[in-house]
């Protein structure tokens, strides 16, 4: 008889692990050490943000506009490199999980282009749910409401509101029926 496999075996196996296994956290807490030194503002995003939930994680890099129109639910995580063009707020539920490269943008430009030769800009509020899914690459346009339970697929253009609990996938972002 075989011993069970760790959570890090099964991790690296590409098998369903437990994420807040002890020895990952462990690895995890190492590896954002490094990265804080190596990024060299380990927890100073967390001061200029809206609002930051307990046990939320964001990975640098990071970027945004100006950080206090971001309003982070508890359990929240945004993996490497996501954008927030928070000129207006941009709210993100309980227990949503960001993959890397994620672009978010509340910010936008009149179709009038006697006003874009103004530099005149604008921006319309974007909403995600609770326990939302967005996969690497996504973009989600200005003003965008994402319902609860929702899943994006990865280099999805996001150009509609998307209901609770529906899968969307593409450029456009279509309903998906799985």
């Amino acid at each position: 008889m075989t011993a069970p496999r760790s959570e890090k075996q099964k991790m690296l196996a590409g098998e369903l692990y437990v994420a807040s296994d002890p020895e990952l956290q462990q690895d995890m807490a190492q590896c954002a050490a490094w990265l804080g030194r190596y990024n060299n503002h380990d927890g100073v995003l967390h001061d200029r943000l809206g609002a930051v939930g307990q046990n939320t994680i964001i990975r640098a890099p990071f970027h945004c506009d100006y950080g206090y129109n971001i309003f982070l639910g508890d359990n929240v995580f945004l993996n490497f490199g996501c954008v927030i063009l928070d000129v207006v707020p941009v709210r993100i539920g309980h227990g949503t999980q960001i993959g890397p490269g994620v672009q978010i943008l509340a910010a936008d430009h009149p179709r009038d282009p006697n006003q874009r030769r103004k530099m005149l800009e604008f921006g319309s509020p974007i909403t995600i749910g609770e326990n939302v899914w967005i996969g690497g690459g996504a973009i989600i346009l200005p003003g965008i409401t994402i319902g609860n339970d929702a899943i994006i697929g990865a280099g999805s253009v996001v150009t509609r509101d998307v209901a609770a609990g529906a899968t969307v996938a593409g450029n456009p972002a279509r309903p998906l029926h799985i």
